[in-house]
């Protein structure tokens, strides 16, 4: 296929988003994606932040309605309610977004390579010579820069001798289509230690589409088993005839925060398989857009000046101060086994210092860094360095 400057594996919300903005300025871009349609088999429940729809721009008919109102549950179903003033969350129509957004890489001129398989990396002396398997065939790219944006189990992490996520969760979900619409959207957030052990279940309902899923440590549930157990005892929440069945996501998700090593002179990692993931909400989509347009910017900078010393400004050491906080609260979540200590701690919530700290959990804008502020000052230093 020929050589590129830069070449992404992986085409989710990260792969994308970079190539996006690498593309629009003029850089070469291979694309590649084990999947044949990336409207398929889709992972995230897509679940944006006010952070990051008032930070970054959507295309039209990207994003479900507004939703303002959340309900919090104890293991007994005991409810606590939250509102407010704003618009907190919108449910992403990822199928849309993820079309839309290649659709724009590949009119800028991005090279994209469907069902295609990254195999190896071996350093060459501008770069790297990528090894890729599509139709049981090997084939070879040469790249100055190797992007990997393939998830929490990332392979190329692995290649580049870069940091791994060692602490995930299982996330899984079903959508659904609403046969009658309606004007009340709410997010149900629900704790309990036997169905969604060290994390929660929700139900996002924008009054459009509704998302009914768990998650939880791999360890202590099984995902599918739970989520029949979930909708068993939230029947009285869904009327199951006036809804139609989409389809089913599910994957890992990482919550150690993002890792140290994530850049070598060879490439970097974006999105999951950075670690760019809030360890106590489990969100990564508002830190997958913020971490990826850093990357794009110090790519950019490394083409530029032609000089490869530039990717190691891309640290994840900048940001990880900013989780230490949210990774220990992680740790004592994953240990609560018991459900009166959920239920003691959601009682807890109900009184009126814990209702404000349910707020910030839910409505504060602090759940990942600035990346853009931080990252300009290490890209600076960094290129200041390299002239001298």
């Amino acid at each position: 296929m020929g050589d590129f400057d830069v070449t992404i594996i992986g085409a989710g919300l990260a792969g994308l988003q970079c190539a996006r903005l690498l593309s629009a300025k003029g850089i070469n871009i291979l694309l590649v994606d084990r999947k044949t349609d990336l409207t398929k088999d889709i992972h995230t429940t897509g679940i944006f932040v006010r952070k990051t729809f008032e930070d970054f721009a959507f295309p039209a008919g990207t994003l479900g309605k507004p939703i303002r109102d959340v309900t919090l549950y104890s293991p007994k179903l005991r409810s606590m309610k939250l509102a407010s003033e704003a618009d907190e969350f919108r449910v992403g129509r990822m199928d849309r977004l993820y079309e839309s957004f290649l659709e724009e890489c590949i009119s800028n001129g991005v090279e994209f390579s469907p069902a295609t398989r990254f195999v190896s990396v071996k350093p060459n002396e501008d770069g790297s010579t990528v090894v890729l398997e599509k139709c049981g065939e090997r084939f070879e790219v040469n790249t100055k820069v190797l992007v990997g944006a393939d998830g929490a189990s990332s392979v190329v992490a692995k290649a580049l001798n870069l940091d791994q996520n060692r602490e995930t969760i299982v996330g899984y979900e079903e959508v659904y289509h609403r046969i009658q619409k309606h004007n009340e959207p709410r997010l149900h957030c629900f704790l309990d230690a036997e169905l969604a052990p060290g994390y929660l279940a929700w139900i996002a309902d924008d009054g459009v589409e509704i998302h009914i899923g768990v998650g939880g440590y791999a360890a202590d549930f099984n995902p599918r088993k739970a989520l029949e157990k979930f909708k068993a005892k939230t029947v009285h929440l869904l009327n199951i005839s006036e809804l139609h069945f989409a389809e089913a996501r599910g994957g890992s998700i990482p919550v150690g925060g993002v890792l140290r090593r994530i850049a070598n002179p060879y490439g970097l990692l974006i999105g999951d398989a950075a670690g760019a993931v809030s360890p106590l909400t489990a969100g990564g989509l508002d830190p997958c857009l913020r971490l990826s347009t850093y990357a794009a910017d110090v790519i950019g900078e490394r083409l530029r000046m032609d000089d490869a010393a530039v990717l190691m400004s891309y640290s994840g050491s900048a940001f990880r101060s900013r989780f230490v906080s949210r990774i220990w609260m992680r740790r004592l979540i994953a240990l609560v086994k018991d459900q009166r200590l959920l239920e003691l701690g959601c009682t807890i919530l109900r009184t009126k210092l814990g209702g404000k700290f349910a707020k910030h959990v839910f409505f504060g804008r602090g759940s990942f860094p600035d990346v853009a502020s931080k990252g300009s000052e290490h890209l600076e230093q960094t290129t200041l360095s390299s002239v001298k």
